[in-house]
């Protein structure tokens, strides 16, 4: 049996995943505005944040930008990851990926994971830089080392392709499970497909098909359409059409373009055969 194959690339973190300190709120800005005023970096940082997240404040872009540029410069590397993503991004910035790549690179070099992480993607798609492989895989692997759970994804992807590193499924498995244990769809739905098809892992439908539903039960299509075709042949799980019917329509919805062709066939009761062919989806 073949499977459809999800392996992606995560977009940068947005800025608001950072969050102000747990004692700065609204009450407290006019103390924050006056720190950020004297130069403290961590105020300017946080007062950024406010103006990213609309917290007490009007939400604004640009001032957001503003505050994180002022304690970026002074060496903050949470600031210089929040600068850097703005200007990829283009919010409060205008789109440049070069600076994307130079303020993510100050904090990364700082040891910032999700800088480091945000700097491997850049290498990887040639956003700002030379596209260099290895290079992507270099951050990735310091921000996966870190637990960072993204770049264990794209660090498993570069394996499962043999983009930058050799290529290693066993590799790939190891950093996919990391990912997936802290609940990152794409990397169930990949560790998935390894355990169906047997690469870098025993094969295991079973385990496949728990992996599957993780990341299905989140939303990932190619993950329900992967669930479904296990229902349909019965491997790891008790054939049953209805589900595989369900599961189908669930990716069919998203626009899943193998669900929706598999769904047509099952509502003109024609009879589904139990393979299909391997698809890898690279989305940039």
């Amino acid at each position: 049996m073949r499977f459809l194959w999800l392996i992606v690339y995560l977009a940068f973190f947005a800025v608001p995943c950072f969050a102000a300190e747990p004692t700065t709120t609204p009450t407290d800005l006019p103390s924050l505005q006056a720190k950020a005023d004297q130069g403290d970096p961590g105020a300017q940082f946080n007062l950024g944040i406010l103006y990213a997240n609309g917290k007490g404040v009007t939400k604004d872009w640009t001032e957001a930008a503003k505050w994180f540029r002022k304690a970026a410069e002074q060496g903050y590397p949470a600031a210089q990851y929040a600068l850097g993503t703005l200007y990829h991004r283009g919010d409060g910035e205008t789109q440049d990926y070069k600076q994307a790549a130079e303020w993510s690179r100050k904090a990364a070099e700082q040891g910032f994971a999700a800088a480091q992480s945000n700097l491997g993607i850049l290498y990887e798609k040639g956003q700002g830089v030379t596209q260099d492989y290895a290079e992507a895989a270099k951050w990735y692997r310091k921000a996966a080392e870190q637990g960072f759970a993204v770049a264990q994804t794209n660090l498993g992807s570069l394996y499962d392709k043999g983009n930058g590193v050799a290529q290693d499924y066993a590799e790939a498995a190891k950093w996919y499970h990391k990912a997936a244990e802290q609940g990152i769809a794409v990397a169930q739905s990949n560790l998935g497909s390894l355990y169906a098809e047997g690469q870098g892992l025993a094969r295991d439908y079973v385990e496949a098909a728990w992996w599957y539903r993780r990341a299905a039960e989140q939303g990932l299509a190619d993950a329900q359409y992967n669930l479904a075709l296990l229902y349909i042949t019965g491997h790891g799980v008790t054939r049953d059409e209805a589900e595989a019917t369900r599961w189908f329509r669930k990716a069919a919805e998203q626009g899943n373009a193998a669900a929706q062709s598999r769904l047509a066939v099952l509502n003109a009761k024609q009879p589904l055969r139990p393979t299909s062919l391997s698809i890898r989806t690279h989305e940039r």
